[in-house]
């Protein structure tokens, strides 16, 4: 991320204030090219068709829009906790950008911010968050190439790789940058990401029926067994219709749709 630093008395680890508070803040070129930065990124990753994957990427670039308008536009949060940081930290300046980082200041950290263990936390969700997101899209690409299901690599440990991904890089930029208005719209995003996985797995059952049910009985939505974690699983190399054709056996547009193989291979009589 983008970031500057400014002259002025400080201490090592909090700006303090020196001669009046200068506002930090109002940077919305930053802003701009912060949320572009990570929304392209994000398309790069996911390349939404669907009106489904649109929204899911729409409520993602919401986040993101907020995320950086508090850290680099207008700071709300600050403004909100004014006074308690005021009452708490008389010496610190509230507007500087380095107090942005609030965990430094609560913490009384020094030190550069961006290496603190909360902000390193954060940056290693944000990292693995899309690491998830690009490596379901790879499987699912290899899947579209040979015309079938994606069920194999990550989607052999979580049924909605892309989902999980996702929250997982709104988790760490909240731990890195927490705002009030990021921190209300989590759990409404989750929320929606889980609603979004429930339909889309009830109009795979009316295609798939008891085959995956059995895969869904094995393989979780979201949290990957950890005994998985570092076994490789075999056998999954997805399920497909051979009665009459089904929109399932296509390219799967962003919905993961995954399905158990059955218990031992069909063979044919000559």
């Amino acid at each position: 991320m983008i970031e500057g630093r400014y002259g002025g008395l400080q201490t090592p680890g909090l700006d303090v204030y020196a001669g009046g508070s200068r506002s930090e803040y109002g940077l919305w070129p930053l802003v701009l090219i912060n949320s572009a930065i990570f929304i392209i990124f994000a398309l790069s990753f996911t390349h939404p068709r669907t009106r489904r994957d649109w929204r899911s990427m729409g409520a993602f670039s919401a986040f993101v829009v907020a995320l950086f308008t508090e850290m680099y536009g207008f700071p709300l949060t600050i403004y909100l906790l004014s006074g308690w940081l005021g009452s708490r930290y008389p010496a610190v300046d509230p507007l500087s950008h380095e107090n942005g980082h609030l965990w430094q200041t609560l913490f009384g950290w020094s030190g550069d911010p961006h290496l603190n263990p909360v902000h390193l936390l954060g940056n290693a969700l944000i990292v693995v968050g899309f690491i998830v997101i690009g490596e379901a899209w790879a499987v699912l690409h290899r899947a579209q190439r040979a015309d079938r299901i994606a069920t194999t690599g990550i989607y052999a440990r979580v049924r909605h790789p892309q989902y999980l991904g996702f929250i997982l890089v709104m988790i760490g930029f909240l731990v890195e940058w927490p705002t009030l208005v990021t921190l209300l719209m989590l759990p409404i995003m989750i929320r929606m990401y889980l609603g979004l996985a429930r339909r889309e797995e009830k109009a795979i059952r009316t295609e798939l029926a008891d085959a995956y049910d059995e895969y869904a009985a094995s393989v979780p939505a979201f949290l990957p067994h950890l005994s998985r974690l570092r076994t490789r699983q075999p056998g999954l190399r997805g399920w497909r219709g051979t009665d009459r054709p089904s929109r399932f056996d296509g390219p799967p547009e962003s919905t993961e749709v995954y399905a158990q193989e059955a218990a031992t291979p069909t063979s044919t009589e000559p």
